[in-house]
């Protein structure tokens, strides 16, 4: 029994041996992998080194290579927007000098005295106004040779059917006493008021759209050659346009005003606009202190 232990004894130690000696030959590669390297020459040192070195300058020269395409990038968009700015100013300055060139020698035509036309008849838009602006329109076109202004549109505002009344029985009387047919050379024409007696400021801001439309369309289709008109407010969306037209270069329509005798002081509102504005071509007054006041108007007397 006792040979038995010792046997079993020297077999455990055989095993215990044999496994040590398989876990030193194991781990005897590692300890040899984990061994310190031989130390590098100069020679090697110095070729790591440049290779670094170029690696680095390399790497150093292709992001100063993106950044300045960044920086061109961002200055190509920016000389290009500051570019197309200049320009817009610069055709924006153009056009606005252009059109005030015209305008101050559109104003400035305005005022000198009609020009001598040739014989022939020229359109005339003739307009008139409730109470006693259309009796002194109508006192002054029977001074006036009806056969030099022909054809004739009177145009009066749409409210007003009184004054169209009235022209067309004075073109009837012209009929019988001429004995021609006048009445085929004359229409008679409305047109919207910007404003009504007692209308609201709000809604007259449309009816004013309206009415400047309505005389846009009438001016197109008439294309006078003279108006006439004494004051009513429908005049002046008329006579404005008449202006535009001749800063365009559509049409010279000569503008007439005759400012009614019932201003002796001070002009009408229309009156006003037109004369400071330099819209009339002709500008009278009926007072002599009015001509004194407004010196650019001509004093021609009491036409009623």
């Amino acid at each position: 029994m006792f040979l038995a232990f010792f046997l079993m004894g020297k077999v455990v130690h055989a095993i215990i041996n044999s496994l040590t000696k398989g876990g030193q030959t194991q781990t005897t590669p590692g300890r040899e992998s984990m061994a310190p390297q031989k130390p590098q020459t100069e020679g090697q040192w110095s070729r790591r080194w440049s290779m670094v070195s170029s690696s680095s300058l390399q790497r150093g020269h292709l992001l100063c290579r993106n950044n300045r395409l960044i920086e061109m990038e961002k200055g190509n968009g920016c000389c290009f927007f500051t570019t197309t700015l200049n320009a817009t100013i610069l055709l924006v300055v153009s056009i606005t000098t252009l059109v005030l060139i015209r305008v101050l020698y559109v104003m400035y035509q305005s005022g000198k005295p009609l020009r001598k036309t040739a014989l022939q008849s020229v359109i005339t838009l003739i307009v008139l106004g409730s109470g006693g602006h259309t009796a002194e329109m109508l006192s002054l076109l029977s001074m006036l040779q009806k056969d030099k202004f022909t054809p004739r549109f009177y145009i009066a505002a749409a409210t007003d059917n009184m004054s169209l009344q009235k022209a067309h029985l004075m073109e009837k009387s012209l009929v019988d006493m001429t004995g021609g047919n006048v009445l085929e050379s004359v229409q008679f024409m409305q047109i919207y008021r910007s404003r009504e007696v007692g209308q609201s400021y709000i809604t007259s801001v449309g009816t004013t759209l309206i009415a400047i439309a309505h005389a846009l369309w009438i001016m197109i289709k008439i294309r006078p050659q003279v108006i006439l008109c004494n004051g009513p407010g429908t005049c002046l969306p008329l006579c404005v346009i008449a202006f535009l037209f001749k800063v365009v270069g559509i049409r010279w329509s000569s503008t007439i005003y005759v400012e009614s005798i019932a201003r002796v002081r001070r002009l009408s509102l229309s009156g006003l606009l037109l004369y400071k504005l330099c819209m009339a071509d002709q500008f009278f007054v009926q007072w002599p202190q009015l001509q004194k006041k407004y010196p650019r108007s001509h004093y021609v007397g009491c036409l009623m």
